[in-house]
């Protein structure tokens, strides 16, 4: 049985990106997400919108070139730079009223600890 569809989700799982940039961009709908390089913005799309169950408005894709990095082959080879790998994020934008849930909404209240009475000594004086 062929099929036309060139999404598997079972291959590749989505999870937003929980960084501070991102939290910052949900405030406008829209969710950071590490994909594959060879992934199109209507594949990305079709994944979001199954996995999450939200309707996408808006996809935007970006490719972060790799950093340089230096390495050595021993005490005596004469040392190199190397490249690591590029990494491809999609900024996607959902419908007004829907959301991912990536970061609790409501942080823990700090608990209250009750200072020990004041000594004995002190009020003897």
């Amino acid at each position: 049985m062929a099929t036309n569809d060139k999404t598997n989700i079972n291959l590749h799982l989505l999870e937003p990106r929980a960084t501070e940039k991102s939290y910052l961009e949900q405030t406008n709908r829209i969710y950071v997400f590490p994909v594959k390089k060879s992934m199109g913005k209507q594949e990305i799309a079709k994944m979001v919108e199954k996995e999450f169950n939200v309707t996408v408005t808006d996809v935007r894709t970006l490719i972060r070139n790799g950093k340089k990095t230096k390495f050595s082959k021993g005490k005596h080879a004469y040392p190199g730079t190397t490249f690591r790998q590029d990494k491809k994020f999609a900024y996607v934008k959902l419908k007004k009223g829907d959301s991912i849930k990536v970061f609790d909404d409501q942080p823990e209240e700090p608990k209250k600890v009750e200072k020990p009475a004041k000594s004995a000594k002190k009020e003897d004086k």
